[in-house]
């Protein structure tokens, strides 16, 4: 309480008790794939496809991940994180790209990238300016005895110029990391000779599963992916290269999918979004779901067949994995309706035709199963035509459904942190449902909740009935939430009969 020592008029600011809960986003995607250049196993941000194309490089042939990650920003995407793989593995083997001896600069090694020709030389220089701190010093890249890139960086790891990230975001000549077991400090000043890269290969002559399942302590793989809280849809599309190539084969492929089901069954706020092998018909697709994967989760979708894009690289159509392109769809269907609307009887951007075309009558074996079509229509484009998870269970059987309720988890959880520590009271619990209330209220209204009024759509209980002494002496807040959300038409029928409008006759 304030002290009033002497008379006058006081104005105070007090809170309201009323808390906003805001809306988590929900179409922030993760790739996990071959590129051509760039950081192995580190999840990269990337808000659009010139950004990916500076980073990792462009269509490459033999290699889905560009496609995928083009498609998702083609189809209204966002922002991704993309992990690298097919590096150095963890037992010291290499991919089909043999990485150079990298130049040493005190803690830091440098080494030059693939595109880059020419003799290069880095020089480290004082920083501009008199007195300039002891971790700031300035790099200075020349090709062929010219200088061609300047950098003023700092050894300092969580600010904006530290070196390896401003050399990772603006140069097209070298890329510079922290020499292992060796403490970052500022280099002295001396002038190395940088090995040319030999030519890249995307794809690895050898891939270990692990490689994808990856570490949580070295940021590495799925494990990597951990440490990101706004991801909610995982794409692995060159998993079908590398089953095309030889490098992994079909028990690879299962372990694979069913680690990254995994993954987002841990997390419980993605969703992975899944291929099914190449070439594949319709019964073979069929079998393929239900005899050899198996799959059943609510944290997964598989769409079938592949699409077909024009590719770049080689200038002609080639059929590339759809999951990609599914998962920008997902979040302009995101954008322009709500999460709480099925992803389907949407176009899908830059597919100008279907590996197979199939008709009603497959996708009557597929659909069933959990398995997504994507088909052609005629005067319509061609379209995700299916909306369901691959979980048995009904309750979680639309694709909408239960994203809709890792929108409202992740936006409950994170929009309720000022309750831990707060007084355990009546006052407390009014206040926790006076905001999740409000909250729910408006997606309601949104049309992402199922009833004519707010009670039909959802209840909230926080009182003494659910917080009873003993969970009180356990330092507990018990919250019952119960929503009511909306289904997809999924099948769309019409009664019609004949109808004879006869009149009859009365008589006085």
């Amino acid at each position: 309480m304030p002290s009033y020592l002497s008379p006058g008029v006081y104005v105070e600011e007090i809170q309201s008790g009323a808390r906003p809960i805001e809306g988590v986003g929900t179409a922030v995607a993760a790739f996990v794939g071959f590129a051509e250049q760039g950081p192995f196993h580190e999840p990269t941000l990337v808000a659009n496809w010139n950004q990916y194309a500076q980073l990792f490089g462009g269509f490459v042939e033999g290699t889905y991940l560009p496609h995928a990650v083009y498609g998702f920003f083609a189809n209204g995407g966002g922002t991704a994180y993309v992990v690298r793989i097919g590096g150095p593995s963890a037992n010291g083997s290499r991919s089909a790209r043999t990485a150079a001896v990298p130049a040493v600069l005190g803690g830091l090694r440098v080494s030059a990238l693939p595109d880059a020709t020419g003799e290069i030389t880095v020089e480290v220089a004082d920083a501009d300016g008199e007195n300039p701190p002891e971790d700031r010093f300035k790099l200075l890249v020349r090709q062929n005895g010219e200088v061609a890139e300047t950098f003023d960086v700092s050894t300092r790891r969580n600010i904006k110029s530290y070196v390896v990230t401003q050399v990772r975001e603006r140069s097209k000549l070298i890329e510079v990391s922290e020499q292992p077991g060796t403490a970052l400090a500022r280099p002295d000043k001396q002038a190395v000779s940088v090995p040319p890269a030999p030519a890249p290969a995307t794809s690895p002559a050898t891939l270990d599963a692990q490689e994808y399942v990856g570490n949580v302590d070295t940021r590495t793989g799925f494990g990597g992916l951990e440490a990101i809280d706004e991801i909610t849809m995982v794409v692995i599309p060159d998993l079908m290269s590398a089953y095309q190539r030889g490098v992994i084969d079909a028990e690879g492929v299962k372990t694979v999918q069913l680690a990254v089901i995994s993954h987002c069954e841990q997390m419980g706020d993605r969703m992975a979004v899944l291929d099914s092998p190449p070439d594949l018909g319709a019964h073979q697709v069929r079998t393929w779901r239900q005899d050899e994967a198996g799959y059943d989760s609510k944290y997964a979708a598989l769409y079938y067949p592949w699409i077909k894009v024009f590719d770049p690289a080689s200038g002609r159509a080639i059929t590339v994995p759809p999951s990609g392109h599914v998962a920008g769809v997902w979040a302009r269907n995101d954008t322009e309706r709500g999460v709480h609307k099925a992803p389907a009887n949407e176009v899908i951007r830059g597919a100008i035709d279907l590996q197979i075309g199939l008709s009603k009558g497959e996708q009557d074996l597929l659909n069933p199963i959990g398995v997504n079509c994507v088909r052609a229509f005629s005067g319509r484009g061609i379209r995700i035509w299916g909306a369901r998870t691959l979980s048995s269970d009904p309750a979680w059987r639309y694709l909408n459904v239960r994203r809709l309720f890792n929108y409202l988890e992740e936006s409950i959880l994170g929009g309720t942190q000022w309750v831990v520590f707060e007084p355990n009271d009546d006052r407390l619990w009014s206040s926790i449902r006076r905001n999740v209330t409000g909250f729910l209220t408006e997606e309601w209204r949104r049309g992402g909740l199922f009833g004519r009024t707010a009670e039909e759509a959802f209840y909230v209980k926080c009182d003494r009935d659910n917080n009873p002494q003993s969970s009180i002496d356990l330092g507990q807040v018990i919250c019952e939430i119960g929503v009511a959300p909306v289904k997809p038409a999924e099948f769309v029928v019409f009664q019609l009969a004949q109808f004879s409008d006869s009149t009859s006759l009365v008589s006085e």
